[in-house]
């Protein structure tokens, strides 16, 4: 049953706006499922938004999980969005940033785009597609740093906004970029709702992050031994990315 089956529809006053995620092989699957969580449940609560899932083909696509997913759209036939959102991922998705078909159908779907997002190391594909130059933005703590090669200025928050852009930190921080931007196309008080349908409440057994004391230096070499692994057959973008 789905989450949002006793909301009542409120009238269209508006054309509808697209929300188009981008799906590729490898992706960490909660950057995905977890904003586009959210945003069904606003197509189902609000009239007025479509959401899809595109990718470069209709094909089964393997994730960072057991869990395969298959797009319902292509990047062809994703024409004028209002928003994109780019999930990330770990070794799959450093690998993707040599792409560059992927980068293409990215640029593609984000041309007209009012809202350009992602989620995790989604932004690092973003820098990659060259939109992401003179801009703030985050990404999984872990990379963060490789924004600067991309021309970004790195940003150690939960979601960054500059301009059309909003990226999110690591992975569940989409979630919460997702409810921040309905409230920014609807109102709180969807958000809110939208927050409570889904029983979004987070209570870590262990408390939060303490991020004051987080050595991020000491898991710099499993941060270049992924990246190592990820692009050895692409040394110039490795090399720009080593710095």
């Amino acid at each position: 049953m789905s989450l949002t089956t006793t909301a009542q529809p409120t009238p269209r006053t508006q054309p509808t706006r697209t929300i188009a995620f981008v799906a590729y092989p490898g992706l960490t699957l909660l950057d995905l499922v977890g904003p586009l969580q959210v945003f069904s449940a606003l197509q189902s609560l609000r009239d007025g938004f479509r959401v899809v899932v595109a990718g470069e083909r209709l094909r089964v696509m393997g994730t960072d999980t057991p869990l395969d997913v298959v797009p319902d759209s292509t990047f062809a036939y994703t024409t004028d969005p209002y928003a994109v959102v780019v999930p990330g991922g770990l070794v799959s998705t450093l690998s993707a940033m040599a792409d560059q078909r992927l980068l293409d159908g990215i640029r593609r779907v984000a041309a007209n785009a009012e809202v350009v997002g992602s989620v995790c190391t989604g932004s690092l594909l973003l820098g990659a597609a060259g939109l992401l130059d003179g801009r703030r933005a985050t990404t999984h703590w872990m990379f963060r740093d490789l924004l600067t090669a991309f021309g970004a200025t790195p940003v150690a928050e939960r979601w960054v906004e500059d301009g059309p852009y909003l990226t999110a930190a690591g992975v569940s921080a989409g979630i919460d970029m997702a409810l921040h931007l309905v409230s920014r196309l609807t109102d709180e008080q969807t958000a809110r709702e939208i927050q409570l349908l889904i029983e979004y409440d987070p209570q870590p057994p262990f408390g939060g992050i303490d991020w004051g004391t987080v050595d991020i230096e000491s898991h710099a070499p499993v941060a270049q031994r992924f990246l190592t692994e990820a692009l050895t057959g692409h040394p110039d973008l490795l090399a720009l990315l080593r710095g």
